[in-house]
């Protein structure tokens, strides 16, 4: 076949990228499936995939809206994940004295579980949309902070010293080197981020246990399971994978339409 050609809009070579993970997701649900009849689980046991197919389409409206609350949880605290990350890896940069003082206490914050510092801010916090935002943005800004900063510290050193050369002010060394410079480790961090913004949302929803039209899929994992109705369940967690997935996808492409055009990790995948 010549080179360059395309299926359905798709060069050739972007397939097996796309069928091997669609064959091998048909081949464990198939047989999930085939093990779930085979041995006769009962449903609240273990559903199969068309018991749980059957549940989120039952359910798919209320399901929907509860993902919804969700993602705009996560898409908040990514948010604010990105501005205090990129922030403060700005600061530590332009300050030693800065990133040795308050460095330690982004790690501390980021290696105390959630699940443990979750009922605490729940409490202190009166809005529970505010505790839940804070709980996620705990999880998702440390990705961010420590690969900004550490692309912001690695630039060349022949690189800064040329411009030092050429009379470069602070500023344009910034905006034209550190921060090109920082752009994959940032964006390396953000992809890992997306993911650990849904984790966090999910398990503060799960800590406060609202319920109402305004709760979670979280909310609604623990509705299903006191009522034992589990493919519901199973549909939820479902959902929340496909999200988590959906978020990966989106960074990565993100990702690639910023660096493909100068920087080697993308250039070539374009070859």
């Amino acid at each position: 076949m010549r080179e360059g050609a395309r299926i359905l809009g798709l060069p050739l070579a972007a397939w097996p990228r796309i069928l091997a993970p669609l064959l091998m997701a048909t081949l464990l649900l198939g047989g999930w499936e085939i093990a779930v009849r085979h041995l006769g689980l009962p449903p609240y046991v273990l559903p199969g995939p068309v018991a749980i197919g059957g549940a989120l389409a039952a359910d798919l409206p209320t399901l929907a809206s509860a993902l919804a609350v969700t993602l705009r949880v996560t898409a908040l605290a990514l948010v604010a994940a990105v501005t205090t990350g990129v922030g403060l890896s700005l600061l530590f940069s332009g300050s030693r004295l800065m990133e040795m003082t308050f460095l330690p206490l982004a790690v501390m914050l980021q290696v105390t579980p959630i699940v443990a510092i979750a009922p605490l801010i729940i409490i202190w916090v009166d809005n529970v949309q505010a505790a839940l935002l804070i709980c996620a943005w705990i999880v998702a800004f440390f990705p961010i902070l420590s690969n900004t900063t550490a692309g912001l510290n690695g630039t060349d050193r022949n690189l800064a010293d040329l411009f030092r050369l050429y009379g470069a002010s602070r500023w344009q060394t910034l905006w034209q080197l550190r921060l090109p410079w920082a752009m994959p480790f940032f964006l390396a961090g953000l992809r890992i981020s997306g993911g650990l913004s849904l984790i966090g949302a999910v398990v503060a929803e799960f800590v406060a246990g609202a319920g109402g039209t305004g709760s979670g899929l979280a909310y609604r994992i623990l509705e299903a399971g006191y009522q034992l109705q589990i493919p519901r369940m199973f549909a939820a967690l479902a959902l929340i994978s496909l999200a988590g997935v959906v978020i990966f996808l989106a960074l990565s492409l993100v990702s690639h339409l910023a660096l493909r055009r100068w920087h080697e990790s993308a250039v070539g995948k374009e070859h």
